[in-house]
């Protein structure tokens, strides 16, 4: 797939070159690890709380190549938590500030904004692209696990995340397989998911083998009378909805999405075993 680096092209900015922003990652993983940083390709799916900062992340970090998948618009409900809501862009597709965002910090990625939804028509569509890994930062039980299948189906590196919203810690934040997380509502009816409509291990000794980010912290609830607790709402009257949902924090949804790139870089420079 080509994505258009016409931007990398006319900006002058650009000739500042790779080396003077991404010095500090070769630093990090060795000059010829990131070497192939640079020629990664990711998707990130979602990019509110969680994926606005695991998009930010792959940019910072010298990914050459970033898709962004999302069909919502830049609400003030989303300045808690996402790294591309600023009053200046409300009312703005997300997948466009972001993808402007990615190119102000790295004029040399190639960015496609896609302003849509994945969905039973556009699945196959928007994950066939030859990807050196996914991210899934949607809160769609069944997309979620629908990707999830599809990914592993066509042994393309994924890596989920979990519930973000009603945790305040970020040091409990972890990552490991989707079958050992622990506290994790959106996690729980994800693999109950996968086993009943993709036939994933019934087995509670098997893994997945698929990484998926989620917090330790047991996540609080709003209540009706404006306190929070850790009593679920369904017991006092008060439902899940926008204005009524978990609340959320940037300092730990951000967690939530480095993490998730740290384990998709890892993933995609692993060497192959011989």
């Amino acid at each position: 797939m080509e994505i258009s680096d016409t931007h990398a092209q006319l900006d002058p900015e650009a000739s500042v070159g790779r080396e003077a922003r991404f010095g500090g990652i070769a630093r990090l993983y060795g000059a010829a690890q990131s070497a192939r940083i640079a020629e990664l390709h990711v998707c990130v799916v979602g990019v509110g709380g969680v994926g606005s900062w695991a998009a930010e992340a792959l940019a910072r970090t010298g990914v050459g190549a970033i898709t962004l998948i999302d069909d919502d618009t830049i609400e003030p409900g989303n300045v808690n938590r996402q790294s591309h809501a600023m009053t200046s862009q409300l009312e703005r597709a997300k997948v466009e500030v972001m993808a402007e965002r990615i190119r102000d910090i790295h004029p040399l990625c190639r960015c496609e904004p896609i302003r849509d939804f994945i969905t039973d028509r556009t699945l196959e569509v928007y994950l066939s692209r030859g990807y050196d890994g996914v991210i899934d930062a949607i809160d769609s039980i069944r997309f979620k696990a629908a990707m999830i299948a599809y990914c592993k189906a066509h042994e393309i590196r994924i890596v989920t995340t979990g519930g973000a919203g009603g945790r305040r810690d970020p040091t409990a934040v972890r990552v490991a397989d989707l079958t050992r997380t622990e506290h994790d509502p959106l996690a729980s009816k994800v693999r109950r998911r996968l086993r009943e409509a993709y036939g994933f291990p019934r087995d509670p000794k098997r893994r997945f083998k698929v990484d998926c980010v989620y917090s330790l912290e047991q996540p609080v609830y709003p209540q009706a009378d404006g306190c929070v607790s850790h009593q679920k709402p369904g017991t006092s009257g008060v439902s899940l909805d926008c204005r009524l949902g978990y609340g959320s924090a940037s300092f730990v949804t951000a967690t939530f999405g480095f993490a998730a790139v740290a384990r998709v870089i890892e993933m995609a420079i692993k060497p192959s075993p011989e």
